[in-house]
């Protein structure tokens, strides 16, 4: 049940301290509300918030306290994203807000998604100006990151918005714990979406996230078949957690039944972060053994991630097997498609989004290293 809200595409009845009317919640019998954003479903009394932080009870309403407030801008090469598919080469400018309704106990950004003081750490930054930055510094996309976009969904969709207004692309990095409805709007806003599948069990969701395996699960599965997004799979290897071929070649058979065979999937290596300081980094030898495992169940694409790994980074045609896409950290050095995204050496097209001005400023001029400043 969806509340009476104004539209994604306009900010929320009430402004100022007031903040953003949010969606997707509704009043319980017992005078709570509650929101239907993510499967926490937190139901909350006059003053109170949500798991997240940034979702606040301010009267009769639920209101984003995040809405038009950036914890952090830069401008990024398409493939740190990681998005492997898309655009090769471009520079994408990625934002982020504070909150996360994950408690991963290795997050990387934990300074940012376990944020309480929004006003010290956040910028204004309205979808317009995001948008205005993203094209005067030359970026293809706007890509939301940093944090969960679930968390800040509507403004996310409002600058996807944006993009699309102004001729660029929208990308959604995020951890996919969201309920049906407000999944779709927000992946289907967006053109391409890095979505974690941090592990293959419910106990590792559970113990290591606070969240749920299958709800992930349900989210990829409509993505796929109800949107046309673009869509590419990561999960950090965790040693002795989540690393095992047997449980990364159990959760690559999934993805090649419910998703496809072309389903990009990226494994990372873990580096110690916040409350997991007792695990050494992965092993590369561990990585290459999953990734293994990972071709042998049918998948075409998996790429290595976090580790600087040659083969492991290149992008090989399924038809032919010819390297296509060779790349040394985040530069493509060598590019074999056409215009049409097809393979120059058998025909075969690629699935992702490719285009005649790809790879982009990929090797000549990475801007990215600069963030941008001022709104």
């Amino acid at each position: 049940m969806t509340a009476s809200a104004p539209p994604a595409s306009r900010p929320g009845a009430a402004g100022g301290d007031a903040g953003y009317t949010a969606r997707w919640w509704h009043p319980l019998p017992d005078g709570r509300l509650q929101c239907d954003l993510c499967p926490r479903h937190c139901r909350l009394r006059e003053g109170q918030r949500g798991f997240c932080f940034v979702r606040r009870r301010s009267g009769e309403r639920i209101v984003l306290t995040a809405y038009g407030r950036s914890t952090g801008v830069c401008l990024d090469p398409v493939e740190k994203k990681p998005l492997n598919h898309v655009h090769p080469g471009s520079s994408v400018l990625s934002f982020g807000t504070a909150g996360c309704n994950l408690s991963c106990k290795f997050c990387q950004n934990w300074e940012i998604s376990t944020a309480r003081s929004i006003e010290v750490l956040s910028v204004d930054a309205p979808p317009g100006s995001i948008v205005d930055q993203a094209a005067r510094l030359g970026a293809r996309a706007v890509a939301f990151t940093y944090n969960d976009p679930v968390v800040f969904a509507e403004y996310a969709i409002d600058t996807a918005h944006a993009c699309h207004e102004r001729g660029l692309l929208a990308y959604a990095v995020s951890a996919g714990w969201i309920c049906a409805e407000p999944g779709l709007e927000l992946f289907g806003a967006v053109d391409a979406a890095n979505i974690d599948l941090k592990g293959f069990t419910e106990d590792f969701y559970r113990k290591i996230t606070g969240a749920r395996l299958r709800d992930v699960q349900d989210t990829l599965v409509r993505v796929r078949e109800h949107t046309s997004t673009w869509l590419e799979l990561t999960t950090l290897l965790i040693p002795g957690l989540n690393d095992s071929p047997e449980e990364v070649g159990r959760l690559a058979a999934w993805v090649v039944g419910a998703l496809g065979a072309d389903t990009p999937l990226h494994l990372t290596a873990f580096h110690p972060a916040h409350r997991m300081l007792d695990r050494p980094p992965t092993p590369v030898a561990t990585l290459r053994r999953a990734r293994r495992a990972a071709l042998d169940a049918g998948l075409h694409f998996v790429y290595l991630g976090n580790v600087r790994d040659a083969e492991g980074a290149t992008t090989h045609c399924p038809g032919c097997g010819a390297p296509v896409i060779v790349r040394r950290g985040y530069t493509v050095e060598t590019y074999e498609l056409d215009a049409s995204g097809c393979c120059r050496h058998c025909g075969r097209r690629l699935p992702g989004l490719f285009d005649a001005d790809d790879p982009g400023d990929s090797a000549a001029a990475y801007p990215w290293r600069v963030a941008p400043t001022g709104w």
